[in-house]
């Protein structure tokens, strides 16, 4: 194999930000750069333009005016540094002071290397530093089964929090179950119409309750439990035991459901425990002691005014300090909590216990975004005025199609298509690439025929049909006596070597995602190296000397084959994050 004694156990570009790092640690050692320059500004990234190199950094621009010095002429010193490198085959200044680094094919060799030298870890970052992010997704209402409104934000939630940690997070997967609004005493009142069923009353389920079918085994099992007893009782009678009974076999479901998505939660947490616990009025106590809640009146409503309006003193959190449109109230005049009240407390709960916080939402709840961000804003940074770091994605609903036309399934939940069904129709990787394949704040169609289409417009089948490629050619090299090999890799030419320069991008990939809690970038880069492989592969339908075996060439052969088994272990890590299985035959 090519020397790479010079060569890292870093990946590449990490490499490289030492290499660079050092380069600027002889200049001030040589006293023409000043001790303590802040380098936080200096990246090592590849250039816009591939035709410009491998490698560029902007150090002589961020430190050139601090150091009082020409960005030139302190990137022509640098440059001097740089090109003592073995692996750096030239350096060149761009433009008002970039650099740009063509690296010898020795440093890509090691890269592929590395990668076969780490496997499953290639990617794994520390950069998240073991800090704990608290990842909150899915937090359906209790009130039936999983339906693909629920789907998207399930899997993005997912794939971020399995990203998360793979950059060096550690990670709190939760799930808050509303069971303290007016939604579960509907879901009683619904169950207590099939408790009624189950007992051989015919019902007929009225507009406002819900209807689905789902609901029939747990009427089955209260009736079974109880008898009549409930029948014809009042409902004070019934209501919280339906209720807590009815909560506990929808999250059941729920469980059930995610499950077939591959989704776990490290922890669920209710509502209505935390109202119970008396952890809101804890919370308020608290937010009066800092002066972040106080008793006032809310303003008039904008335009014309009401007959009936009177302004009514309410405890009302001061929002409008940290970004709100206004203060809002964290009670309503009959005492009770506000949806924002207790999902105030809910996070309060839930700062305590990690560094930084985030919530996957549906696109329907982007109004209270601004509020909940104040609230964490003042809640996280009382104690020493630095917030704790807080975000909200949205996803976007999703279109359900079959041949470009609206699609009906039969609906056991009663009024939605579920997910369960939609995952034993098309399976559960395809269900959740195709959830990644577009950034969640994006509308989304999912159409049942594309998602199964064996073509390139299908991501998933394009992605999971490289790495199949790669393991079939594999078998078929076993069975001809061949077998990948390092100790030949020199012999990889230009088309070889852009393939690693694809696959060496995944650890910043990795880095750059989770720091913008973008899952689906993952996504988008296994599209590109699967592109870039299967490009390759088509190379060989017209060149046999261009194919991964070449019969004549033992030597080619096994380091072609080296290649490809690193390339799958790249899709093969990329599509772990993700939770798709990595195929190894289609």
């Amino acid at each position: 194999m090519t020397d790479t004694a010079t060569a890292s156990a870093l990946p590449l570009f990490a490499d490289f930000a030492g290499v660079i790092d050092r380069a600027l640690d002889a200049l001030v050692a040589a006293g023409t750069l000043p001790q303590g320059l802040a380098r936080s500004g200096v990246t090592c990234e590849p250039p816009r333009e591939a035709s410009h190199g491998d490698i560029s950094t902007n150090a002589a621009m961020v430190l050139a005016k601090p150091a009082g010095t020409n960005p030139r002429a302190l990137a022509a010193l640098l440059v001097e540094e740089l090109a003592k490198e073995p692996r750096v085959a030239s350096a060149e200044i761009a433009g008002p002071g970039f650099i740009n680094l063509r690296l010898a094919d020795s440093a890509w060799l090691g890269e592929l290397g590395l990668i076969a030298a780490k496997a499953g870890d290639y990617g794994r970052s520390t950069v998240g530093g073991g800090t704990m992010v608290n990842v909150e997704y899915v937090s359906a209402n209790p009130t039936g089964p999983m339906h693909m409104g629920h789907c998207r934000g399930a899997v993005v939630g997912d794939a971020l929090a399995s990203l998360l940690e793979f950059a060096g997070h550690r990670v709190t997967r939760e799930y808050y179950v509303n069971d303290a609004g007016a939604q579960v005493d509907v879901l009683a009142r619904s169950v207590h119409m099939r408790y009624r069923e189950a007992l051989g009353e015919t019902i007929t389920i009225p507009e406002g309750l819900y209807p689905g079918d789902y609901l029939v085994p747990v009427g089955q099992s209260l009736a079974a439990e109880f008898g009549d007893t409930y029948a014809a009782a009042p409902e004070s009678d019934w209501l919280i035991l339906f209720r807590t009974r009815a909560v506990a076999a929808m999250m059941d479901m729920i469980r059930a459901d995610l499950a077939m998505l591959g989704i776990h939660h490290d922890l669920f947490s209710s509502e209505a425990e935390l109202q119970a616990s008396g952890k809101v009025d804890a919370a308020e106590q608290w937010l009066r002691a800092h002066d972040l809640v106080y008793d006032g009146e809310l303003e008039a409503p904008k335009g014309k005014t009401p007959d009936d309006w009177e302004p009514v003193a309410l405890p009302l959190f001061r929002s409008a300090k940290f970004g709100d449109d206004q203060d809002r109230p964290i009670k309503k005049s009959n005492g009770a909590w506000t949806y924002f009240g207790a999902d105030l407390a809910y996070h309060f709960q839930k700062a305590q216990a990690a560094d930084a916080l985030v919530d996957i939402w549906g696109a329907d709840h982007a109004g209270t975004v601004k509020r909940i961000k104040a609230a964490v804003a003042a809640l996280t940074s009382a104690e020493n005025g630095t917030p704790k770091p807080f975000e909200v994605k949205l996803v976007q609903m999703v279109a359900l199609l079959k041949g470009g036309q609206p699609f009906k399934m039969s609906k056991r939940a009663g009024n939605f298509v579920t997910l369960a069904d939609v995952v034993e129709m098309v399976g559960k990787d395809v269900v959740r690439f195709t959830m990644l394949s577009r950034k969640p704040d994006a509308q989304m169609d999912f159409d049942f025929d594309k998602v199964v289409e064996a073509s390139k417009d299908n991501p998933v089948f394009y992605v999971q049909y490289a790495h199949a490629r790669i393991h079939s050619t594999l078998r078929k090299a076993a069975a001809e006596g061949f077998a990948p090999a390092a100790e030949h890799v020199a012999l990889l030419g230009e088309e070889e070597l852009g393939l690693i320069k694809l696959a060496a991008q995944f650890p910043r990939v990795i880095e750059s995602a989770a720091a913008a809690r973008e899952p689906h970038r993952v996504a988008f880069f296994l599209y590109d190296l699967a592109a870039g492989f299967h490009a390759y592969w088509n190379v060989g339908n017209d060149r046999p000397d261009k194919r991964f075996i070449v019969a004549q060439d033992g030597a080619l052969t096994s380091a072609r084959l080296f290649l490809g088994l690193q390339i799958g272990q790249v899709v093969k890590n990329g599509l772990a994050l993700l939770g798709v299985e990595a195929a190894e035959e289609l």
